[in-house]
């Protein structure tokens, strides 16, 4: 009897095993959140990645983002899972960035004016919580900024509808499968990208009048 428990155990270790390993074969990694010397890390869930990766990395000072899944309980979750709203996850982008050229606080302008906070759990044609609005704090100072940031946008009234942006903590960030990295670049001519991603971005440099890569 004790044997057969022990060799249940031993397959069901080697069956979580061998879906762990495809999945970090496709790409998916548990990202260290320790970013390099010099260097800082902020993440932010706007709808489809794919766009919010386009938009973080065409403005100066940040250096690169990865596409991912944040907000949620499962680990390794692949694309399919999050988008099957059972993860708790959200699409996101991890953007890592110089402090001594661009703040936290301009990446939360750039954040409110690259998508639309006020609609719970979608964005444009996507709909469902893998799509919502979150700020990922990583301390009660970017926490407070981001507090203020709602209550400023709000009291301003740019939005006609209440912001319903969520904050959370982040407490871990899954990098996403790798043909999501880059994914606009790499596939200008997806038709998702040519009808949904491109308009978004070209709306998005009509409205940040800041500092952007040429």
């Amino acid at each position: 009897m004790k044997k057969s428990i022990l060799f249940l155990l031993l397959a069901t270790a080697v069956v979580a095993c061998n879906a762990q390993t495809k999945k970090s074969a496709a790409g998916i990694q548990k990202v260290n959140l320790n970013p390099p010397k010099g260097k800082a890390i902020a993440a932010f869930a706007e709808g489809c990645f794919w766009c919010s990766e386009k938009i973080f990395e065409s403005i100066n000072g940040i250096d690169s983002v990865v596409a991912g899944y944040a907000g949620g309980n499962k680990a390794y979750p692949s694309y399919e899972e999050v988008s099957s709203e059972t993860t708790g996850h959200a699409e996101s982008v991890l953007v890592y960035y110089q402090p001594q050229k661009i703040s936290y606080r301009e990446l939360l302008k750039i954040f409110f004016t690259s998508h639309d906070p006020t609609t719970k759990d979608q964005q444009g044609p996507d709909v469902g919580s893998s799509y919502r609005s979150v700020i990922f704090y990583r301390n009660a100072e970017e926490k407070q900024r981001a507090e203020m940031a709602i209550k400023e946008l709000s009291r301003t009234g740019q939005f006609k509808k209440p912001i319903v942006t969520e904050l959370k903590e982040l407490k871990e960030f899954w990098r996403a499968e790798e043909y999501h990295q880059d994914f606009a670049k790499k596939n200008p001519n997806q038709s998702y990208i040519r009808n949904v991603s491109n308009p978004r971005y070209e709306q998005f440099k009509k409205n940040y009048k800041s500092s952007q890569k040429k």
